[in-house]
């Protein structure tokens, strides 16, 4: 398995690749409480960005309304910690299992009768928005109210209920972007990897030498949702509140999508370069104009709006791709 992973990766991208994990590894330990707040965002994005990537970037199949799945799997989860006393680790698994169910009904709809391309973003922003108005009305997790995680002041960390400090979660959702990343590459060195390839470049020719498209199709939409899932589990137990207008906004989805379109689609590196870029500079940006007495409350919409801009007219396929030549990674992925 290992030597499938670190097939064709050269060794000058391990070597950048193991200074980026060490970096992020002693980070935290010699930053104040805002920095380690924007690596968290960073890193949030990152996995995020590499959840949506899966659907997109692997089999090309355009969704704008991720930010379903991380409002299912963060109710669920937060639901069954507060209601009945589930700890995190276990609910997620449910929240994974009610996301991609939720994922696969909208494939099958979509898939089974012939729903694609621009269709199929519009399908996926539908149920979102179906699903907010839903959770506005289910008083179970109070809903627009507002649904609340018990806050206490804990004398040590506690991981097994995600109840601790900001550096706790910090190293948390560092362990589970690796382990992302690592799934990620395992998929694309598969036959799996190879299938959606060719689904995303050539979907009748890959149709006709047998490919079962539907199969594969519904294959990513189940692993991008049930991924997405766990990344709402860690939004709930992080920021200890959800409101349907937040969690399931268009907002948000298009929050998730912005790094991997700016760091490159398809890609591995992609979300994680796109989340530094745009979170990092973005916190920086703001930061300025603060300092030189302007607080413009949408600098950073602005801010996304002009790099996302600027990747379209100069970058089309990203930031990574040129990146990745001038740094002379000759990668696969």
């Amino acid at each position: 398995m290992i030597a499938r992973l670190l097939d064709g990766v050269p060794k000058r991208a391990l070597v950048l690749l193991g200074l980026l994990l060490a970096f992020l590894l002693v980070a935290p330990l010699f930053v104040g409480n805002y920095i380690l707040s924007v690596l968290i965002l960073v890193l949030y994005f990152a996995y995020t960005g590499q959840a949506w990537n899966v659907m997109m970037g692997f089999a090309g199949q355009l969704s704008l309304g991720h930010s379903l799945y991380v409002g299912l799997g963060a109710y669920t989860a937060a639901a069954l910690y507060v209601h009945f006393g589930i700890g995190p680790w276990v609910g997620v698994w449910i929240a994974i299992i009610i996301s991609m169910a939720a994922g696969l009904v909208i494939g099958f709809l979509a898939f089974r009768f012939g729903i694609g391309g621009v269709y199929f973003a519009l399908l996926t922003i539908a149920f979102a928005e179906f699903t907010r108005v839903g959770f506005d009305h289910f008083m179970w997790v109070n809903g627009s109210g507002g649904f609340f995680l018990p806050v206490t002041q804990y004398s040590m960390n506690d991981p097994l209920n995600l109840r601790g400090s900001p550096m706790m979660f910090y190293y948390i959702l560092l362990a589970i972007t690796v382990l992302a990343f690592i799934f990620c590459r395992w998929l694309l060195t598969g036959r799996i990897g190879y299938y959606w390839l060719a689904i995303r470049e050539e979907p009748e020719a890959a149709q006709t030498l047998g490919i079962n498209i539907f199969r594969y199709k519904m294959i990513a939409v189940a692993i991008s949702s049930g991924m997405t899932a766990l990344s709402g589990v860690f939004f709930a137990f992080y920021y200890n509140n959800l409101f349907p207008e937040q969690i399931f906004s268009m907002n948000r989805s298009i929050e998730l999508i912005l790094g991997p379109i700016i760091g490159g689609v398809g890609s591995l590196f992609g979300p994680i370069l796109g989340a530094f870029v745009l979170t990092a500079l973005a916190e920086a940006l703001n930061d300025i104009m603060v300092a030189l007495g302007y607080e413009l409350p949408g600098v950073k919409l602005l801010f996304y709006g002009f790099c996302l801009l600027a990747v379209v007219m100069w970058l089309p396929n990203g930031i990574w791709p040129p990146l990745r030549k001038w740094l002379k990674l000759e990668d696969r992925s």
